[in-house]
């Protein structure tokens, strides 16, 4: 195995166990005020800028971000605590999550002074909202097919192209787009690739959306039309869009929220089987992968602290998460069906299942990441 594969697993300290309990109160408080509902999958699809302003309030959003940006300049250690606390409570945290997750610490990597003053304040404060605009239609997780092209003009790069699957676009202020801005070589399909900022209320910008079976709206289609993008707004250098976007994708692809989708519903299914007599091996085995993952996760978090390559190794957890995400919500309704007369249980088993087709697709579908993971391992 190579080193990236194998990060060395961290362990708590005091100070992690006690953010972890000063986070588990707050929560518990904010649930007892009746001011969040617990859900599944909500940091994907529960919007709510006010809950959001609140976390920033308490220093609990942009905690990697530097001082000097409006952050807490906190670790990803930290940062990892608040996050596995949110997710376990079913916290409704889209608006932040991916601004916080990876624009925040791709900025600091790859963006000018200029566009870190412009965005990362803002985000620490809960007020600024970013989308992902990598796939495309017809695309899917091979994201050197991507068609958006930016042409060089005055100032910048007129784009044109569409871009799918843009989760919230629809709230969100601007977003981080893979764009062409070259001829494809056929040498090496991965050249000529940039990632420019593009800002999503402006002329020439179309977002479309994109219902759920479930009937939720939080996936868009968003349609750029010669939109301008300004010279000051190209993220890195022109042409290394490729590398930039693998090294985003080890932000992306680690997180608790890759193996915690359903940790609410999982939390049910425990509560409902507490007054059987006799222990249920299945939710043991469940909880026994749920830490190892942690474990990973945490890992992970620990690698990208020190500025480590984790790409490999963050494509693992979101390969061996998003199929215990699902493994929990069909095992869940084989053994308790629709929730029976428990209504919490129905609402999270319902959201469970209409969501569970998407967990092995968003991030990278679990066939191109194994090709990630056997060419970190040396195969070919």
């Amino acid at each position: 195995m190579t080193a990236s594969l194998t990060p060395a697993v961290n362990s708590e300290d005091e100070t992690l166990r006690s953010l972890r309990r000063e986070v588990r109160e707050f929560l518990a408080d904010e649930v007892a005020r009746g001011d969040i509902t617990p859900g599944v999958d909500t940091w994907l699809t529960q919007w709510d800028t006010a809950f959001t302003r609140r976390l920033a309030e308490r220093g609990w959003l942009g905690m990697t971000i530097p001082t000097e940006y409006g952050g807490r300049g906190r670790s990803f250690m930290e940062r990892f605590v608040v996050t596995e606390e949110l997710l376990a409570a079913g916290a409704p945290v889209a608006a932040q999550w991916v601004a916080d997750r990876q624009i925040a610490p791709t900025l600091l990597r790859f963006g000018t002074p200029v566009q870190r003053e412009r965005y990362l304040p803002g985000i620490a404060a809960g007020e600024l909202c970013f989308a992902i605009g990598m796939s495309e239609p017809d695309s899917g997780s091979d994201l050197a097919s991507v068609r958006t092209k930016g042409e060089r003009v005055d100032g910048g790069w007129k784009v044109t192209g569409t871009k799918v699957w843009t989760s919230g676009a629809h709230e969100a202020d601007a977003f981080f787009a893979l764009v062409r801005t070259s001829p494809v070589d056929p040498q090496d399909r991965h050249a000529g690739l940039s990632q420019l900022i593009v800002e999503l209320r402006q002329p020439g910008v179309e977002i479309r959306p994109i219902i759920s079976m479930g009937g939720q709206h939080h996936f868009n289609e968003v349609h750029l039309d010669g939109v301008f993008v300004p010279d000051e707004l190209v993220l890195g250098e022109i042409g290394a869009g490729w590398r930039q976007v693998t090294s985003e994708l080890g932000f992306e692809r680690s997180g608790p929220e890759r193996f915690m989708s359903t940790i609410r519903l999982q939390a049910e299914v425990v509560r409902a089987a507490a007054h059987d007599s006799v222990a249920d091996p299945e939710i043991g085995a469940t909880l026994a992968r749920i830490w190892g993952l942690h474990q990973m996760s945490m890992a992970v978090s620990g690698a990208l602290q020190r500025s480590e390559d984790a790409d490999v190794a963050a494509a693992l957890v979101k390969i061996i998460g998003t199929d215990l995400e699902g493994s929990i919500a069909e095992t869940a309704n084989l053994t308790l069906g629709a929730g029976g007369s428990d209504d919490r249980l129905a609402r999270l088993m319902t959201t469970s299942l209409l969501q569970r087709p998407g967990f092995t697709l968003r991030g990278g579908t679990t066939e191109i990441l194994r090709g990630v993971v056997a060419r970190g391992l040396g195969m070919r």
